[in-house]
Order: C-alpha cells, then sequence, then structure tokens
C-alpha cells in the first residue's frame, strides 16, 4: 500500500529539524509508520496527505523540542487514536470532558506541549492546494477552547520548531532570567517573520 510522497517543502523543514537535533546531541527517534495505520487514520481522522506524508517517512516515534519557552512533543501514529479520544463527544452527544463541547470534530491533534499540557492541533476543515493545513494550539484548563494559530501549515509548523531549536542553541542551557526570555522570543520572533508572517502575528511563539 502506497502513500502521498514527501514533498520539497515538507523534506526542507524536516532536513531542518533533523539537523538541529543533532547538533544539540538531543534524542531523536523517526520510524515510518505502517502504511496500513495511516489509511485508518486517513479514513477515521481524515488526515491531510502531507501530514500521512510525514508519518510515512518520519513517524515520530521520541521527538520533543527543547527551548527556554516551550517544550513539544509530537505524537507518533500509534498514539493518535488514542489521543482524540479524551476531546471527543461521547455517545449520547454530552462532552467527554468539562470544555470539550467547544472542541471541533476537524481539530486532530499531533502533539503536546510538556511543559503546559497543551495540545497542538491540525484543523483539517480547509485544506491548502499542497494537501497541508494550519497548525493550532489552545490553552487547556479553560472554560471553552480558544484555538490560536502555531503556523500556516504543518510543513511551516517543523520548520518553526527546528528554528526555535536553533535560536534557544545561542542561548546556552542556563534557565532564563526575564530579560533573557524577552530577548529569546523576540529573536524568534524575526525568524519566523521571515517565514510565516501569519503565525508571528497570532503572538503563540512570542
Amino acid at each position: 500500500m502506497g502513500g502521498p510522497p514527501l514533498d520539497s517543502d515538507l523534506a526542507e523543514s524536516l532536513s531542518a529539524l533533523k539537523a538541529i537535533f543533532q547538533r544539540r546531541k538531543l534524542p531523536l527517534e523517526l520510524g515510518a509508520a505502517d502504511a496500513t495505520l495511516v489509511e485508518e487514520l486517513r479514513k477515521k481522522l481524515r488526515i491531510p496527505s502531507r501530514f500521512r506524508a510525514f508519518l510515512l517517512e518520519a513517524d515520530p516515534i521520541r521527538l520533543e523540542t527543547v527551548s527556554p519557552v516551550e517544550r513539544v512533543r509530537l505524537l507518533p501514529a500509534s498514539e493518535l487514536l488514542e489521543e482524540q479520544k479524551g476531546f471527543a463527544l461521547l455517545e449520547d452527544g454530552s462532552p467527554r470532558t468539562e470544555n470539550s463541547s467547544s472542541w471541533r470534530k476537524t481539530w486532530i491533534i499531533i502533539g503536546r506541549s510538556t511543559l503546559l499540557g497543551d495540545p497542538y492541533f491540525l484543523d483539517v476543515s480547509k485544506l491548502d492546494a499542497e494537501g497541508d493545513c494550519h497548525v493550532y494550539t489552545a490553552m487547556s484548563g479553560t472554560e471553552r477552547w480558544e484555538p490560536r494559530l502555531c503556523a500556516s501549515s504543518f510543513a511551516q509548523f517543523l520548520r518553526i520548531l527546528a528554528i526555535s531549536m536553533e535560536v534557544a542553541q545561542g542561548f546556552g542551557e542556563a534557565i532564563l532570567d526575564d530579560e533573557d526570555e524577552a530577548a529569546f522570543r523576540e529573536t524568534l520572533g524575526q525568524k519566523i517573520k521571515s517565514i510565516d508572517p501569519a503565525a508571528l502575528r497570532a503572538g503563540h511563539w512570542t
């Protein structure tokens, strides 16, 4: 069973992410998701073709980005279906959790903040010409899920994660004070501005 190929934009973003993990000597384990499982995810979650290509080429078995202000763990294909369950409605239509009534069926969780527990998710309601879509996050523990744009596409999301790791490398491993954190966010913002202005304007990263 075949799958969508890895296009040049996604390949470039993935290469940048791999490279910064290697430079920072952080653990990274990527696999190749089973094509049958990826097809099941396509049918049940409507995950777009570019994300399917990512899973088939670089299933994030162990991938957690590290920066002074955020840690993002991407979920492997084997965990994606289970991860959605806590946000779906029960069979009688009632919310599974207190704020899941504001969770949309078109939001597909692909990662978590290991610092805050907030989800990172695709919005598959509107796909672009490349078979990709916006990536959002939302603050957990609130009455309603209020999505905030993280990247204009999944490929851009991977690139921003790589950039945040690159910028973090220049700040060393020490805990940042408020002034250093502000400097980190400003430097990161300038980098994001050049590749995804909409993500910068949304303010999540800065």
